[in-house]
C-alpha cells in the first residue's frame, strides 16, 4: 500500500452539490436542509432509514432532491441496520481527491462497471452518531445494551470525510448548522477551505472522544461477572 500526500490542486471553494446525511440527532434538520436549497436548487440529499424518511417529509414534493443510499449503491441494508454505508460508492465519494484522474476514473467508471450509476464526489457529510454514552450512563445498562449502541459506519463516515478535508465539508452537530448556512450564504453558495478544515478538527475530536469512551467502558467490564450473563450462550 502506497500513502502519499495529495499533489492536485485544493480548491478553496466548494458547492455543496451532493449531501450524505446519517445522524441519530435530528434536530435542525429542516433548517439544514432548507437552507442549502436555497443556495443551490439542485443539490441532492443521500441518506437511510429513519433519517431518509425525515428528508423526505422536508423535501416534500421536491423528491427528486433526494435518492437513497440502498438505490445509489444497489446494496440492500442488513437487517438489524448494520451494514448500511459500508459500501465502496460511500466511502469513495468521501474520500476521493478533486482532480485526481484516477480517483475520477474510479468514481466514474470502475464504480459505474460494478452495476448501476457512476459514484459522485460527496460535498457534505451531515453525521452524528449513537449516543453511547448516555446509554452506559445509565444504571440498568447490560454490556449487551451497550454493545450493540457502537455506531460503526457514523465513526467511519466521519472521520473519511474529517480526513478528506480539502474536498469534502463534515458537519457532526446541530449547533453547527446555522454557522454553516451563514458561511455558505456570505460566499456565495460555497463552502471554503478554512471551515472545512474547522470542521475537520471538531469531528476528529469528537471521534476520539467516542472511541476512548467505548474503550473505557469495557475495559472496565468482568467477563465471568459483568458480560457472560447478559450472552445468550450456545454449548
Amino acid at each position: 500500500m502506497a500513502i502519499r500526500e495529495n499533489v492536485y490542486q485544493v480548491l478553496d471553494l466548494i458547492r455543496p452539490e451532493h449531501i450524505l446525511v446519517s445522524v441519530f440527532d435530528k434536530a435542525g434538520l429542516e433548517g439544514l436542509i432548507r437552507g442549502i436549497l436555497e443556495v443551490n436548487p439542485a443539490a441532492r440529499f443521500y441518506s437511510t432509514g429513519g433519517t431518509g424518511k425525515k428528508i423526505q417529509e422536508i423535501l416534500g414534493n421536491r423528491s427528486g432532491n433526494y435518492t437513497a443510499v440502498e438505490e445509489f449503491t444497489g446494496a440492500p441494508e442488513m437487517e438489524g441496520g448494520l451494514v448500511k454505508t459500508l459500501h465502496p460508492k460511500i466511502h469513495a465519494g468521501l474520500l476521493a481527491e478533486r482532480g485526481n484522474p484516477a480517483h475520477e476514473e474510479y468514481l466514474y467508471k470502475t464504480l459505474a462497471g460494478m452495476g448501476g450509476s457512476p459514484g459522485v464526489y460527496f460535498d457534505v457529510f451531515v453525521g452524528n452518531l449513537y449516543p453511547f454514552s448516555d446509554v452506559v450512563s445509565k444504571k440498568d445498562t447490560t454490556p449487551e445494551t451497550a454493545r450493540v449502541n457502537i455506531d460503526i459506519g457514523g465513526p467511519a463516515m466521519t472521520m473519511a470525510s474529517a480526513k478528506n478535508w480539502h474536498s469534502i465539508a463534515v458537519l457532526t452537530s446541530p449547533s453547527q448548522y446555522a454557522g454553516f448556512i451563514t458561511a455558505l450564504k456570505e460566499q456565495g453558495g460555497r463552502i471554503g477551505l478554512r471551515e472545512r478544515f474547522e470542521l475537520a478538527r471538531q469531528a476528529m475530536r469528537l471521534i476520539g472522544e467516542y472511541r476512548s469512551a467505548i474503550g473505557v467502558y469495557f475495559s472496565g467490564l468482568d467477563f465471568d461477572k459483568d458480560v457472560k450473563p447478559s450472552v445468550h450462550i450456545r454449548q
